[in-house]
Parts: structure tokens; C-alpha cells; sequence
């Protein structure tokens, strides 16, 4: 039985006439008849062989149902030359003969080398395209204009211009996501999400149910402070990600790769930054409520090892107190902690009376805030760790890659070899990023100079609640101007303001 294959993306559809039913017609000519099996895949990209059509087909062939495949052209059959030299292989096993429309592929050293290049100059076509596509819009990102439509909420997407417009209603709920997250009006970002959904705020896509990520998204993204990222995301490879069991991850591109372009801005860059430090410290300033209270509950860090440290009531002697510690009993706990401890009610009242005389003379900001040991600090230390740890990997990779060298074939598992190198490689990436982060950590140290804007606010919430300072009162002035307190030992602490 003669069985004819079709396939067709929409693209190829559109601009080449690529129709399933010419490419049908014309194999049926070729066949000389009309008593033939068919087999389709429209909207199905030729890079991949995971195509239901053509999986149907190979499936019969196996079945013994087909002695001859008709295809109107051999990009049609695959566009990758390696499928196309795979499923003639495949074929011909069965002793299926392999026809095409467009050009007799004898079994002979002529019809391979010629069935070779048109297989190897509909790759190149494809990377071609794929290579244009790139570039242009590149070159738009490089001319300021908005690439693709990424449906931002509080923007509209002007597809004539290129450009980004404030859609001032959502632009509002924008504003009001930034400045209850930054004034800490709710618990967190779930307290806005929860808020938003029972106001019956619509989304981008119309619902009324805000999750927290979509809350925590807005915060993170930096087009409101106009300047867009484009050329962030690196998705090559994930348009056959439907098809595949292991999926292509989207890679983020370094930053000196991104291209931004001026959009108009909804929010301030120093209300941006205030909004991604608090972000950072989120998970453990917004814990559930524990059953006594902590007025420090997650500001607090040794200053020894860097572990956080947490509320817990204790005993001696008999007597019952709260304090803070930086032991983790948690399985599987990154750093167990080295055991530093301190006594609750005498590091809150410290702290207390330290914001409450900053509160009071504001003009002497200065002289509040003290120099941090960073010679001794926790990231000094961790800077020499992962410095030795960068070192070791590389020093793996080039043992690794010298066994390769001075090595036969079959004495290694080459992709196991391989598989070692790359893991190497990405642990050596990891550790660079950290390496950075922590550098930046320590010179935010070094200057950690108090945001005149953040200690304003806090002054006018305090003037405003000075009468009523209860523990929830007291709990927001403290982390609306710490950023963090490290505990040096028992005698000593180092209070960080934002």
C-alpha cells in the first residue's frame, strides 16, 4: 500500500503556499493513484519528530501496512538532516522505498550527497530565519521601541508605535500595590493580594482572584520605573517544548545582554528599590503569628555564622524567658547554627530606645548609624569560602578535561565525562553569581548610608501613633527603618537602617 505524508507549519502555510492539500494533489500524481493511505501534521514545526501525522505513520510501516512513502519535498518529511537521514534509514529496514515530488533520491553515492544537501540547506534556511528574527528585533529594542506585547499591567501595548501608554486605571492599582507594600498597610504581599481580590479589582486578563505571586511580580518588575528590559529571556529551543518529555528551560541572559528602552513610569526608582529590599527580607518579616510575640521577628542575623535568628521560649533554672537563637533543628537545615543566643526582652528594649531618641532627633541621623565591622563580618568570611570553592571547581573542570585528552575512547564514558563538566561548569556560575551578590552586600555596608525619604515617613507614622504605641504600632515603626540587626555577641549588636 502507498501512503502519502503532508506537513505544514502556519508560517510556511502563509508564505510559501505550502498547503497540505497541494502537497496531497501532488503526491497522488506521483503515486498514480487515488487508493493511497494519508498521513498529516498541520501547524507541526519540522525540528522534532514528535508529530502525531508522521508517529501514526512509522507506526504502520512497522505493521508491515506500507511499501512505499510518497512526501511532496524532504523538508517536508524533517527539516533537521540528521531525522531525514534517520527515518530513510528506518524505512528502507522495512523495505519501505522512499519517494519525493520534487526529485528522484536514488539509493546510490550521487542521490545520498544530493539528499544530504537539500536536507543540510533547509537547516540552514531555518537557522536563517531564526537568525533574522533575532536580529530585527533587536534592532527595534536597540531603536526604543517595545518588541513584543507583553500585556504589563497598568500599560496598553500601541502596536503601531511600538511603544508602551500608561493605562492610568490600572496604572492607580499599580501605585497602590507599591505604596501599601512599602508603608506595610497589609501583612505582606498576600495581605494586598487578598485585599485586591475582595475589592473585586479586575486583573490584566480580567479576573477578580489575585494571587500573591501575581502581587509579587508587579513589585519585582522594573518597567514602572521606565525602563524597560528587553533581550532578558534566552527561549531557544522551547517552541518544541510541547512535544518533548524534558522540557528546554527559559534562560535568563546576563545583564550586560538585556537592551532597555525609556516607557513612561508609574512608580520611582527609590520606591522600586525600597520595595526590592523589603522584598528580600518578605518571607521572614511576614511569618505566621507564633503564640508569644517578637517585636524583632525576622530582622535579626548572627553576625558569626549569618544564619537568621528566630524567637523561642526557653528555660533555666526553672524560669521561663523568651529569647532569640540562630540554631536550626530543621532536617536538612543548610547551617545548623553556632549556637549564639540572646535574651529577647533586653535586645528589644535596646533597639527600642535606639529608634525612639532617632525618632526624636532626626537631625542627628548621622550619628546613629554605626560603622559595621566588615573586616570580621559574616560575608568577608563567605567571600574567602566560596572564593576557595571557585577554585576547587575549576580546578575539577581542567583535571576533568585533561582525563579526555590523555584517554582512549573506550576507557571512558565520554558523556559522562561530559555531563561532570557541565555540572561543574553551572556550579562555577552559581558560585561566581553569589560571589558578586555578597561583594555588593558588603560595600552597601561599607557606605549604608540612611534614606532621608524612608526615616521621614517613619517620623510622621510615629508623630501620628505617639499616643498609642502598642506592639503592632511599635513592630511596623522598627521595620519600616531597619533594614537589619546583626548580633556580634551578647554585649553587642549592629542595627542597619534602610
Amino acid at each position: 500500500m502507498k501512503a502519502i505524508y503532508a506537513r505544514v507549519s502556519t508560517e510556511e502555510s502563509a508564505q510559501k503556499g505550502y498547503s497540505i492539500a497541494h502537497q496531497i494533489e501532488e503526491a497522488k500524481k506521483k503515486a498514480k493513484t487515488d487508493d493511497v493511505m494519508i498521513y498529516t501534521d498541520e501547524g507541526f514545526s519540522g525540528e522534532f519528530l514528535e508529530r502525531p501525522g508522521l508517529e501514526r505513520l512509522r507506526n504502520d510501516i512497522r505493521n508491515g501496512m506500507i511499501d512505499t512513502v510518497i512526501v511532496y519535498d524532504p523538508d517536508r518529511l524533517a527539516r533537521n538532516l540528521m531525522h531525514q537521514l534517520l527515518l530513510d534509514d528506518e524505512f528502507r529496514k522495512y523495505n519501505v522505498e522512499l519517494l519525493f515530488v520534487n526529485g528522484e533520491y536514488a539509493n546510490t553515492p550521487e542521490g545520498k550527497l544530493f539528499f544530504s544537501m537539500r536536507g543540510a540547506i533547509s537547516e540552514f534556511e531555518k537557522a536563517k530565519i531564526r537568525e533574522r528574527t533575532m536580529a530585527g528585533r533587536k534592532r527595534k529594542a536597540k531603536q526604543g521601541k517595545v518588541v513584543k506585547n507583553d500585556r504589563i499591567y497598568g500599560y496598553d501595548y500601541d502596536k503601531q508605535t511600538g511603544q508602551l501608554k500608561i493605562n492610568e486605571s490600572e496604572a492607580e492599582i499599580v501605585r497602590f500595590i507599591f505604596d501599601s507594600f512599602v508603608q506595610e498597610r497589609f501583612k505582606g504581599v498576600n495581605g494586598i493580594a487578598l485585599h485586591l481580590t475582595e475589592r473585586k479589582i479586575p486583573t490584566k486578563t480580567g479576573k477578580t482572584v489575585w494571587h500573591r505571586q501575581v502581587v509579587r511580580q508587579i513589585l519585582m518588575n522594573e518597567t514602572y520605573t521606565g525602563k524597560k528590559p528587553q533581550n532578558k529571556w534566552n527561549t531557544e529551543g522551547m517552541l518544541a517544548n510541547k512535544y518533548r518529555n524534558e522540557k528546554v528551560p527559559m534562560r535568563l541572559r546576563n545583564k550586560d545582554e538585556w537592551i532597555y528602552v525609556d516607557v513612561p513610569a508609574i512608580v520611582s526608582e527609590e520606591q522600586f528599590q525600597q520595595a526590592q529590599m523589603l522584598l528580600e527580607q518578605a518571607r521572614r518579616r511576614y511569618t505566621k503569628t507564633p503564640k508569644r510575640q517578637y517585636l524583632l521577628s525576622g530582622l535579626l542575623r548572627c553576625a558569626q555564622c549569618g544564619n537568621t535568628m528566630t524567637g523561642r521560649y526557653a528555660k533555666n533554672w526553672g524560669k521561663y524567658f523568651r529569647e532569640y537563637t540562630d540554631i536550626k533543628n530543621t532536617a536538612g537545615a543548610k547551617n545548623p547554627g553556632c549556637g549564639m543566643t540572646i535574651r529577647a526582652d533586653e535586645i528589644e528594649h535596646e533597639v527600642w530606645i535606639y529608634l525612639l531618641d532617632l525618632f526624636n532627633h532626626p537631625e542627628r541621623i548621622r550619628e546613629f548609624q554605626p560603622v559595621a565591622d566588615v573586616e570580621h563580618s559574616y560575608e568577608t568570611k563567605e567571600l574567602a569560602r566560596i572564593e576557595k570553592e571557585i577554585d576547587r571547581t575549576r580546578k575539577g573542570r581542567k583535571r576533568l578535561l585533561s582525563l579526555v585528552t590523555m584517554s582512549d575512547d573506550d576507557e571512558l564514558d565520554l558523556e559522562e565525562v561530559k555531563e561532570e563538566i557541565r555540572n561543574l561548569q553551572q556550579r562555577e556560575k552559581e558560585l561566581i553569581e553569589q560571589y558578586k551578590q555578597l561583594e555588593q552586600q558588603l560595600k552597601e555596608m561599607q557606605e549604608n548610608k540612611p534614606n532621608e525619604h524612608i526615616l521621614q515617613e517613619a517620623i510622621d507614622f510615629f508623630l501620628h501613633h505617639k499616643e498609642q504605641l502598642d506592639f503592632e504600632i511599635k513592630q511596623t515603626l522598627i521595620r519600616k527603618v531597619v533594614k537589619e540587626i546583626r548580633v556580634i555577641d551578647k554585649e553587642n549588636i549592629e542595627i542597619h537602617l534602610f
